[in-house]
């Protein structure tokens, strides 16, 4: 299966023979796990601190007198001032190096995360979480890139799901602390916790991240920037994998904004704490990612992607039915789906990229946390209008989204292979 098919660079996960030379970390090799680890650490910050009040929200309705779909946007501000400011931000890597930015995106997101707790009303929680997403810009893109640029090409795919298994973590732990300290104390000191969590997840991972040693700063001129982003999204592989990337966000946020209100009503009646428990089938998506490079060297990219998207609209549909262990069983395909798609998806980003990885990534990224945005907001419209079934009818549109970009892209394979031939 050709990689071009989902719009796959054929030197990530590609057989190649690399040099002896190589000085870029390879697993078993100096440097290797202290940078797994910091950037691992990176993750779990990151998503803890982007959705610290998803798995909140009918308590933060409750505490402000709102709807869910307003009570909705405090998520969907920070997903979106991060898919604003990911491309500067990633420009801004390219100039001052990524280790740098990366430090101070961390900085300010966990300085911005003391501060929610004390937020007077629904308003200044938003624009203080669209700020939070904002800083927190800094880190996905960069941190691909670093590992484009660190780390040798056929262990591409393992890195980056190790750095997508921290997300993993990261979003779970988030929930589930904040689930059983809001039961107990309330929404406003279980985010303050997860603010401290993530204050020792950033100083851990500044002293534990290797200093690059390929990275050659470029200039962040802003006509530079648009030329390179004009390169990135006039290549028909990384517009496939964007839109991938977006639709598969696109189902998450939808799925697990709402899920807590479902829980939390008729006929499961379940308290905060034990809603915010069901977020440990986030561990799935950390085996689901983490494992994604050997899913790819059985099944190819395009197979890898299909599975994904197979196995989250079975989620979806398992989902409906008004039986916990169906619902939790569906939650657990619809993240080991998605979580195994957007490792696939990313790193197939920052190996096409031949130049301007950063910006590659950002674009990626930008339209990820537009889906997460979207998904946030129309499914939580969804589920006003129409119940869980609006919002699982959002996620099975964009499910089939994926598959039909997959197989455009299969498609376009065939014909260059075809074109090749004749």
């Amino acid at each position: 299966m050709s990689p071009a098919s989902t719009g796959a660079s054929t030197t990530v996960g590609a057989a190649k023979t690399v040099s002896s030379s190589d000085t870029r970390m390879a697993p078993g090799g100096p440097g290797y796990r202290r940078m797994s680890f910091a950037l691992f650490l990176s993750g779990v910050a990151t998503f803890a601190l982007l959705y610290s009040t998803q798995a909140l929200l009918p308590l933060i309705s409750d505490g402000f007198g709102v709807s869910a779909s307003d009570a909705s946007w405090t998520v969907a501000a920070a997903t979106g001032g991060l898919a604003l400011f990911v491309i500067p931000m990633s420009a801004l890597s390219e100039r001052f190096g990524r280790r740098t930015v990366m430090t101070a995106s961390l900085a300010v997101a966990v300085t911005v995360g003391l501060l929610v707790p004390f937020a007077p009303s629904l308003g200044v929680l938003v624009v203080l979480r669209g700020v939070q997403g904002a800083a927190l810009a800094g880190l996905p893109a960069s941190a691909q890139a670093y590992l484009a640029e660190e780390v040798r090409p056929r262990a591409l795919v393992t890195a980056i799901g190790l750095f997508v298994a921290g997300n993993s973590v990261g979003g779970m732990s988030g929930r589930v602390i904040t689930g059983w300290v809001a039961q107990e104390w309330g929404w406003r000191v279980a985010v303050g916790v997860i603010g401290v969590l993530a204050v020792g997840c950033a100083v851990a991972f500044r002293l534990l991240l290797p200093a690059p040693r390929h990275f050659t700063a470029g200039s962040p001129h802003p006509r530079r920037l648009l030329s390179t982003v004009r390169d990135h999204l006039a290549n028909p592989l990384l517009r496939r994998l964007y839109a991938i990337g977006a639709l598969f966000m696109t189902v998450f946020g939808g799925v697990y904004t709402v899920i807590g209100y479902r829980l939390t009503e008729e006929p499961f009646s379940l308290p905060q704490g034990i809603v915010g428990s069901i977020f440990l089938v986030y561990l799935v998506g950390t085996v689901s990612a983490s494992t994604a490079g050997r899913l790819v060297g059985r099944l190819g990219r395009r197979g890898a992607l299909y599975l994904g998207g197979g196995t989250t609209a079975a989620g979806l549909l398992l989902s409906l039915a008004d039986s916990l262990p169906l619902v939790l069983l569906g939650l657990v395909l619809i993240t080991a789906g998605f979580f195994a798609g957007h490792a696939v998806a990313s790193s197939a980003v920052s190996g096409t990229a031949a130049h301007g990885r950063a910006q590659a990534s950002a674009i990626y990224q930008s339209a990820y946390y537009i889906g997460s945005s979207a998904g946030s907001t129309v499914g939580a419209l969804a589920f006003h209008a129409s119940g869980w079934s609006g919002t699982v009818g959002v996620g099975l549109l964009a499910v089939a989204g994926v598959v039909a970009i997959t197989v455009l892209g299969s498609v376009a394979a065939r014909r260059q292979v075809l074109a090749g031939a004749h």
